[in-house]
């Protein structure tokens, strides 16, 4: 897990104050309905068989509303779990139920989606040396939450921004006027232990980057005939990374082709919500 993830506390606890200022505003109108002192018992369930992910920014929702609810998870992030599994109970004054109920799921929900979608790719390449690695193709403002539900799912974080790792695209060759002028001026730039990446397009290109030193290479778009011919080319000279146009479908024969990683911008650009239904269970 990266390093930002010390950070988890507060970036839960910022999520969360950002999401209730949207959503509540200066007060739950609807909420108000109900008598201050009722108190109410809810269950969340899925409907989905998935791994649940977003514990923490559930249970923050409700401390931030009221510290006197009580949650009790059957479950923790990471697990699997069923259709119709019981994820978790809740105990407390019933407009703070009803308040948080909907910033809690929206949490929740898209977190385990991002975490089912992670596992989902990494049980496809079982038994092959790829690991399976996210983008910055992130929802803005949920970075950290995404990066940390790819771990739940069992899959492995790319960089987590601009600021602790390189990575040299098309376009930064384009501006520092070829890939060897980039490629080098980032090696005396770079200081020790950070990630250095280059992408690259070509055979060609791929040569080039050996030639000045790259040893994290990342193969955009490359088929698979052109990957296998990358690895055999490149032996233990280099790490080799396969993205662009990657799907559940064709995953494992990307795997199979030897490369070391498979960076896939869907696990938290393309994001489908697990199902998840919160119902009070008394009042």
């Amino acid at each position: 897990m990266s390093d930002a993830f010390h950070l988890l506390e507060e970036t839960v606890t910022d999520d969360v104050t950002r999401a209730l200022r949207e959503d509540v505003g200066t007060g739950d109108l609807t909420a108000r309905l109900i008598p201050e002192s009722r108190g109410a018992t809810a269950r969340l369930m899925t409907r989905q068989d998935g791994v649940l992910c977003g514990v923490e920014w559930f249970n923050r929702t409700f401390d931030e509303l009221d510290p006197e609810v009580e949650i009790f998870w059957h479950h923790k992030d990471g697990e699997e779990v069923a259709a119709g599994t019981s994820l978790v109970e809740i105990e407390g004054h019933a407009r703070a139920l009803l308040t948080g109920e909907r910033t809690a799921i929206n949490f929740v929900q898209l977190l385990s989606g991002v975490a089912t979608r992670a596992r989902q790719f990494v049980k496809a390449v079982e038994g092959t040396r790829a690991r399976i690695v996210d983008t910055r193709k992130t929802l803005p403002g949920l970075r950290i939450a995404q990066k940390y539900a790819v771990h739940c799912g069992g899959a492995q974080n790319h960089r987590i921004g601009l600021f602790d790792g390189i990575l040299i695209k098309e376009n930064h060759i384009m501006a520092a006027g070829n890939l060897a002028a980039a490629v080098k001026q980032a090696l005396h730039d770079v200081p020790e232990g950070t990630m250095l990446q280059v992408e690259v397009e070509t055979m060609e290109q791929l040569r080039e980057a050996l030639d000045v030193g790259a040893r994290l290479i990342l193969l955009d778009n490359f088929d698979a005939p052109k990957m296998r011919e990358a690895v055999a080319f490149v032996g233990d000279r280099a790490e080799l990374e396969a993205s662009g146009g990657i799907t559940l479908e064709n995953v494992r024969a990307v795997a199979e082709t030897g490369v070391h990683r498979i960076s896939i911008g869907s696990l938290t650009k393309d994001v489908k919500a697990l199902d998840l239904s919160m119902r009070f269970t008394h009042h």
